[in-house]
């Protein structure tokens, strides 16, 4: 799988056979995923889609101690003036005094789209080091640049022994691929070529062997776990009380990391994904490169998702009976926390959209707290939605829908199911609020949704969005929605296409060989 001797990764489209367009049921998705159809699906009509350079940035913004550089027009990255504040906010809850987001647009004119930018990229370069010092700058490349060549590698090159800062390009141009989820990819290969390195410890005249006999104990029982831009601080912290309980210490990475915390990256026995769409690439190349096993198998949202998760941890390290006892405990205590609640989610339904993963750990949560689940939206699938995918019940009956972004779909089919609540990508609700519906965000920075924590917050917040929807009512009542009345009267699905052709309800059309696919590499003990 090495691809780093490359400038980028390959888009997903190529490397996991990603699609971003899908109608049917659960099941008709794992039947198609296993053939290879949802590949080859796509539509006539698009409204609009997400964007590989936004989704980098959302990314990159986390880092520590770093300056971002915009290389492309001004109104590219424009998105990152909201993030401004929250990220200052985050930042500091790992690191009290670090400093908040600061970025640079080297606001690309016309002339340099026909002279070329790298010359105001330098200037950038050489700005952002003298003006703020920092350890990191992180070139977000977007897609001007691209498409006239700019050669930001060899600008890096040459600048790389003029500063003091290291220098990580992204290539990220928007235009590459229709999964966005391809920005993580695009993000981790910057990070694994520039910023992920073994430690070289000075030579000695006495060597310390019982110092070193402690460094290589601690880092047998370190464990990586990869956090992601959607998860809160109380996520990490719920997460890493688990962990401890199992005698382990644990590292979060690469989000909110800074050059020094990446480069301790290598120091653990294992590294453990929460997000499969977000992590696959890093993991692989790290155990392939450096032979540091992982497990990426599930996201530790909802009680079963949750053991799933943890029992895979206690049994790399031998530590099962550990690991069944605390789940025990921790689950009689959520049952009890969560029981007066119940009442109040009974008879009441349920439709989620965002990640691919995500809504389906999330999805399991909601049918365990008592909600009947109608349906579920991706942004995107491919082969690490398998597992998942198992665990909804009724997936026969259940509407699934991929689609990044796409609002005409969208809107079309919460009108027609009209859920008792919305479950949704944050950015991404307010059509469906104008539909009168109660929303409930998918993953909030400033809220816990993982482990035990996780699950009894969002029961106690889903009560309180339940139990009074009038906001969303009275929205309805004063807000248009920009889709005549015939665009509902058909179907969602009507422009979702494969190979050029309409695809037929339920991809019944599909054809192709059932493939096997395999999205776990099994971990190894570590020595």
């Amino acid at each position: 799988m090495n691809h780093l001797q490359e400038k980028s990764p390959p888009v997903r489209e190529i490397r996991l056979k990603a699609g971003v367009a899908h109608l049917g049921t659960p099941e008709t998705l794992e039947r198609d995923l296993r053939k290879g159809c949802l590949n080859q699906a796509s539509r006539s009509f698009s409204q609009t889609s997400g964007c590989q350079f936004t989704l980098s940035l959302a990314l990159l913004n986390t880092f520590l101690r770093a300056v971002v550089i915009l290389h492309g027009p001004l109104g590219c990255g424009t998105c990152s003036i909201a993030n401004i504040g929250a990220m200052k906010s985050f930042k500091r809850l790992r690191e009290p005094g670090v400093e908040g987001l600061i970025y640079i647009n080297t606001n690309l004119s016309e002339s340099e789209v026909i002279g070329g930018g790298e010359g105001k990229l330098a200037s950038a370069i050489l700005y952002a080091d003298e003006e703020y010092r920092p350890e990191i700058i992180l070139v977000a490349i977007g897609c001007v640049p691209s498409l006239i060549g700019d050669d930001v590698d060899a600008v890096a090159q040459k600048l790389k022994n003029v500063i003091s800062a290291t220098i990580v390009p992204i290539h990220c141009a928007g235009f590459k691929s229709k999964v966005m989820a391809t920005a993580y990819d695009d993000v981790y290969h910057g990070v694994l070529t520039k910023l992920v390195r073994e430690k070289r410890y000075p030579d000695k005249v006495i060597y310390d062997e019982a110092q070193e006999q402690r460094r290589i104990i601690v880092n047998n029982r370190t464990v990586n776990v990869l956090n992601v831009t959607s998860m809160s601080r109380s996520d990490e912290l719920e997460l890493q009380r688990l962990i401890n309980s199992l005698d382990l210490d644990v590292r979060f990475v690469v989000c909110y990391g800074s050059s020094n915390s990446l480069s301790d990256t290598l120091d653990s026995a294992l590294n453990v994904s929460i997000c499969g769409t977000h992590d696959d690439y890093f993991l692989e190349h790290l155990a392939e490169i450096y032979k540091i096993p992982f497990i990426l198998d599930t996201m530790p949202i909802g009680p079963r998702n949750i053991a799933r998760w943890l029992f895979a941890i206690a049994d790399f390290f031998g530590k099962h009976k550990a690991a069944e006892r605390i789940i025990e405990e921790e689950e009689a205590m959520l049952e009890e926390a969560v029981a007066p609640l119940r009442e109040g989610f009974r008879g009441k339904k349920a439709f989620l959209a965002g990640g691919e993963l995500r809504v389906i750990v999330t999805a399991e949560l909601l049918s365990y707290l008592g909600l009947k689940i109608l349906g579920v939206k991706g942004h995107h699938y491919d082969k690490f939605a398998l597992p998942a995918l198992e665990q909804l019940e009724e997936s026969d009956k259940l509407v699934f829908e991929v689609a990044t972004q796409q609002p005409f779909e969208h809107v079309n089919l919460a009108k027609k199911l009209l859920p008792d609540v919305f479950v949704g990508h944050s950015g991404g609700n307010n059509l469906t609020s104008k539909l009168g519906l109660p929303i409930f965000p998918l993953f909030s920075n400033a809220a816990g949704y993982m482990g035990y924590a996780g699950a009894f917050e969002v029961a106690r917040r889903l009560t309180r969005i339940l139990s009074n929807a009038s906001f969303n009512k009275n929205l309805a009542k004063h807000c248009k929605l920009p889709f005549r009345s015939s665009w509902y009267e058909k179907d969602p699905y009507a422009y979702i296409k494969s190979d050029g052709l309409p695809i037929e309800k339920n991809n019944v059309a599909c054809t192709h060989e059932p493939k096997v696919l395999s999205c776990q590499m099994k971990p190894k003990r570590a020595i």
